[in-house]
Formats: structure tokens, C-alpha cells, sequence
């Protein structure tokens, strides 16, 4: 579906990214790539591996609503990726991370309208889920904003879904390559916030086909949700150095214990397909009345147990040791 097609991303030369921008190249015969980021230089050591015809960088920021709308130009479908992610920046900077993640979420949708855009898919975070810190109160923020705007199409053909998922292992900023820098660096124990903290894990393959996934099979208003693995931050240090100590040094600003997907008290709108749950939308949309119990593409799903939570400290999937040393070797390829 995306043969012939003009994509864009913002943030696009994050870890996603470049991994969605390779992954549309290899598989799909694209009109027109866009990278909008407001980084100059990943932008130009990004364009000396993807030096393709079809690839456009575009600086600007997602807090910049007229230059979003002109760069939405003949744009038939967009990837939201840009935020400020990083946990205890937020806490600390609280209002630059609400003018990108919330702000800039509703310049997204007023340029995507503004443009018609086809569809719309808004990257999301399992720390959206019942948040206790800011980056995932505006991640939740931003969720919202993406859900509602489907009741502001009118006639137009745009639409948006939310793709939520868990850590991505080796993404920028997360503890895979934290863990390898203190290991290269001849790092006698790991630091362990708390021994019992557990994460969602995804690689970023995963992540970005569950994303191009959702393209085709969004009505608009779903929040995606993939099934994912759990792994126990202790045995992510010993898969990682099994020869090496730990030592805990206690949950940072804004962290959980455990991350949610699907939260209980969503359980009455949540529905499971084989390899994925959907939240369906808070509200109604003036205009449809969809089935989301049967995809865009024929998938069809069954609505949960009322109480149902989708947690990475109660998943029924835990990756062992040995596991995790075979996913992170793939993933980090």
C-alpha cells in the first residue's frame, strides 16, 4: 500500500526512523520519502546512508504549525514520531516536553487536514498508560488529541490511529546500549534501579512492521497495542554480563515498577486479536459507527474479561536469559 505513495515522518532521524525510512526502501516502491526533523546534522549523516532519489529532509519542528501545513504537501501518509522522551527531562523541563508532545501533536493533526492526508499513524509509549510522569501524561495527551481528531475530518478522507508499544531494545536513550557503554568501560557491577522492575521488550523491526501493519488495517481512533514479550531488568544485566554484579540504585524520577499496555480500567473497550489488542476510541465518532471488532483487513477479534490488564509485571510471557541474549542479538543487528 505504500507503492507509488508520499510518506512523511517527523522525527525521522531517531532510531524508528531510520529503520522505518530502510525498511520502506526495501520493500515498497515509494513516490516520495520525508524526513522531517530539526536537526541538521543527523539529517546529513542520515542522507549519506540513505542517499535514494526518493528521499526529502526537511528541517523544521513540530512546534512550528505553518511549517508542518507546507510540508504536508501532497503528503498521502505520516508517521507522528517526534517527542521529547527521555523520563527525568521532562519531570525537570516539564514545559518544553508539553509544547513537542502535546502542541506539537495538535499542529500534526491541523496539518494533516489542512492537507488531506490519507492517514495518520501517532507513535505511543506504554508509559501513556496510566502515567505518573509527564512524558507519559502528555504521551496520554497526545493519544487523546489523535482519537478525537477523527471527529474533526468532516468530509475529508484523513484519519488517525495510535501505535502503543514497550522499550525498544538498543533505541537511542534506552539501557541496552547504557549497559554496553558501563560493560565497555570496564564496569565492575551494573546499577539495577530495582530488582524487581520489569519492561516491555520489542526490537525496532518489530516495532516499525507493527507500525506499516496498522496502516492497513486502521478504521481511525484505534490505539494499537502489540503482544509483546516481558523481561525482568535482573536478567536483562545477567543475559548482558552474566560475570558481573549488581547493585540497585533506586527508581528515578517519574519511573514505575511495572509498565502498563492495556490498563484495567480500559478492559471494557479493549479487544484481542491473535497478535495484537485495539483500545477502541473513549467516544463516538458523529459521523460512523464502526466495528472495531473486525480489522480493515479481515482480522477479527473478541473483546476482553472486564478487569483485564495487559502489565509487563503479570505478562504471560517472560523472556529467560537465554532468550533475551538471542532477541537482543537479532534486534541489535
Amino acid at each position: 500500500m505504500f507503492d507509488d505513495k508520499v510518506i512523511l515522518i517527523t522525527g525521522g532521524t531517531g532510531s524508528f526512523g531510520r529503520k522505518y525510512v530502510k525498511t520502506l526502501l526495501e520493500r515498497y516502491n515509494p513516490k516520495k520519502i520525508i524526513v522531517f526533523s530539526r536537526d541538521e546534522l543527523k539529517q546529513f549523516d542520515m542522507a549519506q546512508t540513505f542517499d535514494s532519489p526518493k528521499m526529502r529532509y526537511l528541517i523544521g519542528d513540530v512546534r512550528d504549525r505553518s511549517r508542518l501545513v507546507r510540508a504536508m504537501e501532497g503528503v498521502d501518509y505520516v508517521i507522528h514520531a517526534a517527542a521529547l522522551k527521555q523520563v527525568p527531562a521532562a519531570e525537570y523541563n516539564p514545559m518544553e516536553c508539553i509544547k513537542t508532545n502535546i502542541n506539537g501533536a495538535q499542529n500534526v493533526i491541523h496539518a494533516a487536514l489542512a492537507n488531506d492526508v490519507e492517514k495518520v499513524v501517532a507513535l505511543s509509549t506504554d508509559k501513556a498508560a496510566n502515567p505518573i510522569n509527564l512524558y507519559g501524561a502528555t504521551k496520554l495527551a497526545s493519544d487523546k488529541l489523535f482519537v478525537a481528531a477523527n471527529n474533526m475530518v468532516g468530509p475529508k478522507r484523513t484519519r488517525f490511529s495510535v501505535a502503543r508499544y514497550g522499550n525498544v531494545v538498543g533505541s537511542r536513550g534506552s539501557v541496552v546500549p547504557f549497559f554496553e557503554k558501563l560493560i565497555a568501560n570496564g564496569a565492575e557491577s551494573l546499577p539495577i534501579t530495582d530488582k524487581n522492575m520489569t519492561r516491555f521488550w520489542i526490537s525496532l523491526q518489530q516495532g516499525v512492521d507493527f507500525v506499516l501493519k496498522n496502516f492497513e488495517r486502521m478504521y481511525g481512533g484505534e490505539i494499537f497495542v502489540p503482544k509483546i514479550p516481558s523481561v525482568r531488568i535482573t536478567d536483562l544485566a545477567t543475559a548482558m554480563a552474566p560475570d558481573l554484579g549488581q547493585h540497585e540504585i533506586g527508581i528515578r524520577p517519574g519511573e514505575k515498577l511495572h509498565e502498563i499496555m492495556c490498563p484495567a480500567d480500559d478492559s471494557h473497550l479493549t479487544l484481542e486479536f491473535d497478535e495484537h489488542f485495539v483500545l477502541q476510541p473513549t467516544i463516538r465518532f458523529h459521523d460512523r459507527d464502526i466495528d472495531f471488532e473486525t480489522s480493515a483487513i479481515g482480522e477479527v477479534g473478541k473483546r476482553v474479561e472486564r478487569g483485564f490488564e495487559f502489565n509487563s509485571g503479570t505478562n504471560d510471557h517472560f523472556l529467560t536469559v537465554d532468550e533475551i541474549v538471542s532477541f537482543n542479538r537479532v534486534a541489535m543487528q
